[in-house]
């Protein structure tokens, strides 16, 4: 299954916010679809494989919305860091201002021209005038870019305080998702060990056989990054699926090709459908080692050609890290990252 996971104007980031959401709740109604009460005898190998599939679609919406989660969080950090500078320069311009005036109240409180009269040395308090007028001219400066400073902050303030607000709405969806997906996911599992030993067999057959004839002779990586990358995915073998993890010890599908190329220095998004497009497509037929094999036509699972026919994919809870045939389920498009 596949999967990573929490300022700027707020435009973009809460429409994305917005999508991100309404695939979680499109995906909790159908999750929800399923009936509750179904026993074992109700159940066929179909219904466990529509479980899992719903899952693991749900899976990646709300790797999603995880993924955007993390980067609120990151723009609230950097926007926090901003108002502290923005406060810390306001409180200088407050300082320099009030040094300002309270050197023009000591040294104008007279009439200037019986400060004149009474001055002992006329030249030196007319040069002193004229320093005053300059401060006069540079402090109504300041006050108009203490002004503006105080009004970006308030501005920057209220934005931060709406990106906290969304920030905290997609935590709690983010959340309720993930009690629903790992319910489902429990559900899948019970429903699977009811069935004969034969049944489940016969089920787990069935999600790996597959044509295995569909490729070319090109067996070598495409790029040294790709080679490294299956490297990284061999490393993997044989450890646990876990909805929503991206490694090292565990994984979900996207998670287990995100972390691969991640060993090789290459960064990929986190959902497999956002992964689809992380590279060039290219015809299944000249697949080669470390491209990125897609499934269904919502690209709901991905896994890593690894060549003679065979991908590296984290398949669902209960299944470790493994090799399956390449045409274990519909191919959707093959990416060479």
């Amino acid at each position: 299954m596949g999967s990573h996971r929490r300022i700027a104007p707020s435009s973009g980031s809460d429409r994305g916010t917005v999508v991100a959401l309404g695939l979680l709740s499109a995906a909790a109604t159908a999750l929800a679809a399923v009936p509750a009460a179904a026993t074992p005898h109700d159940v066929t190998r179909a219904e466990v494989d529509r479980l899992y599939r719903e899952a693991e679609k749900a899976t990646e919406a709300y790797n999603e919305a995880d993924e955007r989660a993390d980067g609120l969080r990151r723009r609230i950090a950097d926007a926090q860091d901003g108002l502290a500078r923005q406060q810390a320069r306001v409180n200088t311009m407050r300082e320099s201002l009030g040094s300002l005036a309270g050197a023009q109240y000591r040294s104008g409180g007279l009439d200037p021209t019986l400060a004149l009269l009474l001055s002992d040395d006329p030249e030196d308090y007319l040069e002193r005038a004229s320093v005053l007028d300059r401060i006069t001219v540079h402090q109504a400066g300041e006050l108009r870019r203490l002004r503006d400073a105080l009004r970006s902050l308030a501005q920057d303030r209220a934005e931060a305080a709406g990106k906290l607000g969304a920030l905290e709405k997609s935590r709690r969806a983010v959340a309720a998702h993930k009690r629903t997906v790992e319910r489902k996911l429990a559900e899948a599992r019970r429903l699977l060990d009811s069935l004969p030993a034969g049944e489940r067999a016969a089920w787990d057959r069935a999600t790996r056989s597959a044509r295995t004839d569909l490729l070319g002779p090109g067996e070598a990586p495409a790029s040294r990054r790709a080679a490294a990358a299956v490297a990284a995915a061999r490393s993997a073998l044989g450890r646990p699926y876990v909805w929503g993890a991206n490694g090292p010890s565990s994984f979900d599908c996207s998670g287990l090709t995100q972390w691969s190329y991640a060993q090789a220095g290459v960064a990929l998004p986190r959902t497999s459908q956002a992964q689809r497009y992380a590279g060039r497509q290219v015809p299944l037929s000249e697949a080669r080692p470390g491209d990125l094999v897609v499934y269904r036509s919502d690209a709901s699972h991905v896994g890593m050609y690894m060549g003679n026919g065979q991908v590296i994919h984290a398949p669902h809870p209960g299944a470790p890290v493994r090799y399956d045939p390449v045409g274990m389920m519909p191919v959707s498009s093959v990416t060479r990252v």
